[in-house]
């Protein structure tokens, strides 16, 4: 079957460093914060015709909302018909925030008390669901609920769908608001997060995560469609991949066997071999097995002299089911910018990592070229995307 060429025409991003891509770039580029990455300033109304809309919506679908709309704004005007327009947006835990305060209420004030929303407020194919209504998109309105997989999941398999025909135009991305007692209690007990509440990916002393939260939405069209209508096109998808571990539910397979897979898969797909590879924004997500098994695998794919690598994650923290949309929203802007933001919180060498060019301190100049974003999830979940500068 011939590939159609898939370009990237608009972005949209809600993360703790910055609303709209302006300010999460210059958030990226900063010193990192303190504590845990919560999105502090964001403010629904715009993007909802009322309040009532905004109550019937769980913060990971209003967030999955105000991405779109600040992507399709960028994209501009598009010729597609709407039953070849999609939406493709990924999850980790969907509405939970909705789920723990419908459970509280029932225990408190009974069965009768539970918001008759309480599912489709929580359910994890919401926002791709209220995203295709808010635009009358009549196409695939889809959801990969893959954990911290899912983002990158719902790029790569939104690709597809332009790449293969199905449709001209798909939403792709992935959206996270797991700011709950219960799942912060989860993550905690399973010391899963950093104890220090410091991310510091591939550092010696990393030792678990910080937990982020917001949304990351790239608008994917047919090149041609999107040429003949004049659109700015900022970037291509080449291709994608996804394999599972097999292995175990939360440590990802002994030398990163699942990752390199996953990575040899994409590179594949997209056509291209590991030397032409110039940049990764790594999963890194400062847990001392996963940034250990993602360096090995790195170094089995790109060999000594690998591609520049940074984790953004050292500014956003972990958004989960949304950080693989986040990164890939980076990685888009990092070859407009012709910047590599820095892996914020590193600062000392791990003996026994295998040696990356890893972008620490400022942002690094380069000359934009063919990137890689990685994500693995708990469940053993790989995914992997290639993109390339328009």
């Amino acid at each position: 079957m011939t590939r159609r060429r898939v370009a990237v025409t608009g972005l949209g991003v809600v993360a703790s460093c910055g609303i709209g891509t302006d300010a999460f770039w210059d958030g990226l580029c900063g010193p990192a914060p303190d504590g845990e990455r919560r999105v502090h300033d964001f403010d629904p109304t715009p993007h909802f015709d009322n309040p009532k809309e905004i109550r019937r919506s769980d913060r990971c679908t209003q967030f999955a909302i105000a991405a779109a709309d600040m992507a399709l704004e960028q994209a501009g005007p598009l010729t597609a018909d709407p039953s070849r327009r999609g939406v493709f947006i990924g999850t980790g835990i969907g509405g939970i925030e909705t789920l723990e305060e419908q459970i509280l209420i029932r225990h408190e004030k009974g069965s009768r008390r539970v918001s008759p929303f309480m599912v489709p407020m929580m359910m994890p194919n919401a926002a791709p669901a209220a995203v295709s209504m808010r635009h009358g998109f009549q196409g695939p309105a889809e959801n990969t609920c893959t954990a911290c997989a899912a983002g990158t999941h719902a790029v790569a398999n939104a690709a597809r769908l332009v790449a293969h025909g199905r449709c001209d135009v798909v939403l792709a991305g992935g959206s996270e608001a797991p700011f709950v007692e219960t799942a912060i209690a989860g993550f905690t007990n399973m010391t899963a997060f950093s104890s220090a509440g410091i991310c510091r990916p591939f550092d010696a002393e990393r030792d678990g995560f910080v937990m982020g939260e917001g949304a990351g939405v790239l608008v994917l069209e047919d090149w041609e469609m999107a040429e003949a209508r004049g659109a700015d096109i900022l970037a291509e998808v080449l291709g994608g991949a996804s394999t599972a571990d097999a292995h175990h539910i939360t440590a990802p397979s002994p030398g990163g066997t699942g990752a390199i897979t996953c990575m040899r898969l994409a590179l594949e797909e997209a056509g291209v071999e590991p030397h032409q590879i110039s940049h990764v924004n790594a999963h890194g997500t400062s847990t001392p097995l996963n940034d250990m098994a993602e360096a090995v695998a790195m170094a089995e794919i790109f060999g000594a002299d690998g591609p520049l690598v940074t984790s953004t994650k050292g500014i956003t923290g972990h958004a989960l089911g949304a950080a693989g949309a986040i990164e890939a929203v980076a990685v888009v802007l990092s070859m407009d910018k012709g910047l590599i933001p820095p892996t914020a919180g590193y600062a000392t060498p791990d003996p026994d990592m295998p040696v990356m060019d890893l972008v620490t301190g400022a942002p690094a100049p380069w000359e934009p070229g063919i990137s890689m974003s990685n994500s693995f999830g708990f469940g053993g979940h790989n995914g992997s995307v290639v993109l390339a500068p328009a």
